[in-house]
């Protein structure tokens, strides 16, 4: 139960650090780039790598994804899997899919240990390939199953091309998630209006609008709206899952709010509403976005460094040696999502892959408004775990 706790702590901490890392990237890069991206996935990704990792590259991996123990990590991820990330469209709740994907050179085994650790506790699919002699089509079969993860929504995580001979072992995972409000929104109440950039400058978007009671907290500086998905029938132990938008009062306020998010722990958790409110004002935009981008670089400033090098990293329980006795290291980490925000609900989807080489309102509240006219973060969340599914940041809904 422990070491549940500190591993779900550790997966909140990767998630509001690579927020504040990749929102500053995209600050970097110019105005209007939006961000989405799966925590949950690549700290997903990165624990299939740490079930093969030893000595410093596993107490590296570990450190980073705030795990306490090997073992604890593929508990912590395999509980993930089998109550939180269970598809609930039969009963009537969100479409979720989780997979994860490994594919290994015919020339290098994986260990039966790996294995057997990689179907139980990350419900990895395995499958031998030819990287060594047919990389380009080895590089197909894998898009070709995340295509299926995904429902088509993503139809690649890497350009064939860029797998070569010297590639040993590929993997991967994918996450889906397609809810419906559980108060979907009226589409003929949604209208155009002005949405403010972080320069000043202005575009005309879309905005779904409301006069019904919503979950809002108000904080000093900025609001929080929670939007929840229907669950459909519901069990004690169904999964709770909602999006939580967090709005600063300052059209400029977003990159202070997201670094405040990422520095204290349980920032999130802790200013979700509790209860809903009367609305007077609403405008939440609708928004479409996609990302797609090696994070290798964002992973080594987070203290990543060892299972990238090669000769240094230590990934020997993942394979069985070869005749040259060469090493296994991590090549890079790619990372591809997309999320649509409508008046039904959210569909949101996400993948990442690895290459390996050699205080809310009061009872009685007043009328609150909730205009997101300006940069806003958001969270998709799994409430009864914790899980930050999927984060990111809207600065230009248009683009």
């Amino acid at each position: 139960m422990e070491e549940a706790k500190a591993s779900s702590a550790g997966l909140e901490a990767l998630a509001f650090r690579l927020t504040e890392r990749l929102a500053a990237d995209a600050a970097a890069a110019g105005n209007g780039k939006n961000l989405v991206f799966s925590p949950l996935s690549i700290y997903a990704a990165l624990a299939l790598a740490a079930a093969g990792a030893r000595g410093r590259t596993l107490d590296e991996l570990l450190e980073v994804l705030g795990a306490p123990s090997r073992d604890g990590l593929a508990e912590f991820v395999r509980g993930l899997a089998e109550r939180a990330l269970v598809d609930r469209s039969p009963a009537g709740g969100p479409s979720v899919m989780f997979a994860c994907g490994l594919w290994h050179d015919k020339t290098r085994e994986l260990r039966p240990t790996y294995r057997a650790a990689a179907a139980e506790s990350y419900k990895a699919e395995m499958r031998a390939v030819d990287f060594h002699r047919k990389p380009k089509k080895s590089g197909k079969r894998i898009n070709k199953w995340v295509a299926a993860a995904t429902n088509n929504l993503i139809d690649s995580i890497l350009d064939p091309s860029s797998v070569s001979k010297q590639t040993d072992l590929i993997l991967a995972n994918a996450i889906y998630f397609k809810g419906k409000w559980d108060v979907p929104f009226n589409k003929k109440y949604t209208k155009d209006g002005k949405f403010y950039l972080l320069d000043g400058s202005t575009r005309k978007v879309p905005f779904m609008r409301t006069r019904m009671r919503r979950y809002i907290a108000c904080h000093p500086g900025f609001k929080v709206l929670e939007l929840h998905y229907g669950r459909g029938e519901v069990s004690r132990e169904s999964p709770s899952y909602s999006m939580c938008v967090f709005l600063p009062d300052a059209r400029d306020g977003l990159p202070g709010l997201i670094s405040d998010i990422a520095r204290t722990p349980g920032f999130v958790s802790r200013h979700q509403p509790r209860t809903d409110v009367v609305v007077r004002a609403f405008r939440l935009p609708k928004f479409k976005i996609e990302f797609s981008r090696p994070v290798t670089g964002v992973l080594r400033d987070m203290g990543l460094e060892l299972a990238f090098k090669q000769g240094e990293a230590d990934l020997s329980d993942m394979v069985e040696e070869d005749e040259d006795g060469r090493t296994l290291a991590l090549e890079q980490i790619v990372h591809k999502a997309v999320i649509e925000v409508n008046e039904k609900g959210t569909k949101v989807v996400a993948v990442t892959g690895g290459f390996l080489r050699g205080a809310g309102c009061k009872r009685r509240p007043r009328p609150v408004d909730f205009v997101a006219n300006h940069p806003f973060a958001f969270f998709v969340i799994e409430n009864r775990s914790g899980a930050i599914m999927f984060a990111g940041h809207v600065l230009d809904p248009s683009n």
